[in-house]
């Protein structure tokens, strides 16, 4: 039987390859004369850029640049050559994994970092440039990128505004000379959040990541938005996906001339996953947890409506199962960790091991 192993990442345990590699193991123990083909997936967060790098035969490089807290780092991305493609992955520049716990707030953060990256992207002779855009520490609206690529943010009295959180005071913008770096930017965002409001980037994601003060974020972000629609008659807070990262979607669209696609859809294209389905018996894909937002378009969710939709069965294993009687109607069998196999603390502590083994009582099941 081909069988196609397609697992986002097990977030805070296993890479998604990881995750492709430990579920391969348990299967072939009970079924080795299955084919099993490996297929890590991201939708634009943690290990968007080595997954899409290897899709796209891109070299990995390295280029200097700053975290989110203005700490230098060196960070990788990815380079095809003959395409002329650059592959960057944001969490590998202003990552809130790469950030010590409890030290900063989004507030103390900006993406300086990555527009420093993007900058060094564009030198190279870059023309296509894929972007995911997940796993931020920063709430921006994309200030700190812009500043990077060369536009200034002034008050009335025309003195530069150099922190996010003075934009309260922002009065007019002034762009660079080429504010448009490459022929397209696809912007791959795992949300459809707008920048401002109640299901904006601030009050939905801003407390994961330490922001407090909401008032201030969004009298920030919203005079941004204000005065960059007065100076591109456009209105690019209301896109859906503008508040990803922090508000990054709507900084890559206002400042770089991006074009927004949800990560998994990206994947989904690069990957050509509906012939690698089709050419499939079964799918395996999993991830840390199947929750509601998994079954809402993300992730392990779309893998299975789409399974749905071409006719091929689709087995689920996570970490933890918090929607099961939803996911039932979308999977044809669900395997999870905990509590079918062990406590919480064993998972985190030896995930590999135990999805190993919820992989192989999976083929033992099969039939």
């Amino acid at each position: 039987m081909n069988v196609l192993v397609v697992p986002d990442k097990f977030k805070g345990t296993l890479t998604a390859q990881e995750a492709a590699e430990a579920i391969t193991r348990g299967w072939r123990t009970l079924r080795p004369q299955d084919h099993l083909e490996s297929l890590p997936m991201s939708d634009g967060g943690d290990g968007f850029g080595a997954i899409l790098g290897r899709l796209l035969d891109a070299e990995p490089r390295r280029a200097k640049t700053e975290d989110a807290a203005h700490r230098p780092i060196h960070a990788d991305w990815w380079w095809n050559a003959s395409a002329r493609t650059a592959i960057i992955e944001s969490a590998r520049v202003i990552g809130l994994a790469m950030l010590p716990p409890g030290q900063f707030t989004p507030l103390d953060l900006d993406t300086y970092g990555l527009g420093i990256l993007l900058g060094a992207a564009a030198a190279e002779g870059t023309r296509h440039c894929v972007i995911g855009v997940g796993g931020s520490a920063t709430n921006d609206g994309g200030f700190g990128l812009a500043r990077a690529l060369g536009w200034h943010f002034l008050r009335a009295n025309k003195t530069r505004i150099a922190r996010w959180t003075e934009l309260t005071d922002l009065s007019s913008v002034q762009p660079p000379e080429r504010p448009v770096l490459f022929d397209d930017l696809t912007v791959a965002v795992d949300v459809r959040n707008p920048l401002l409001g109640p299901t904006g980037c601030s009050r939905v994601y801003g407390p994961q990541k330490g922001l407090v003060d909401f008032d201030l974020a969004e009298r920030a972000l919203g005079r941004l938005a204000a005065v960059i629609a007065e100076h591109t008659h456009v209105s690019w807070e209301i896109e859906p996906g503008a508040g990803a990262a922090g508000g990054l979607g709507f900084g890559l669209l206002a400042f770089a001339g991006g074009r927004l696609e949800m990560g998994i859809d990206v994947f989904k294209r690069y990957a050509m996953l509906e012939d690698r389905i089709r050419a499939a018996q079964l799918v395996i894909t999993g991830e840390g947890a199947i929750d509601a937002q998994s079954l809402m378009g993300k992730g392990v969710g779309e893998i299975a409506t789409l399974c749905g939709t071409l006719g091929v069965p689709c087995i689920g294993i996570a970490g933890a199962i918090l929607e099961r009687m939803r996911a039932q109607t979308m999977f044809r069998a669900l395997y999870a960790l905990t509590p079918d196999l062990t406590d919480q603390a064993s998972a985190l502590r030896d995930a590999a091991s135990w999805l190993e083994r919820a992989a192989a009582e999976a083929a033992g099941r099969w039939e």
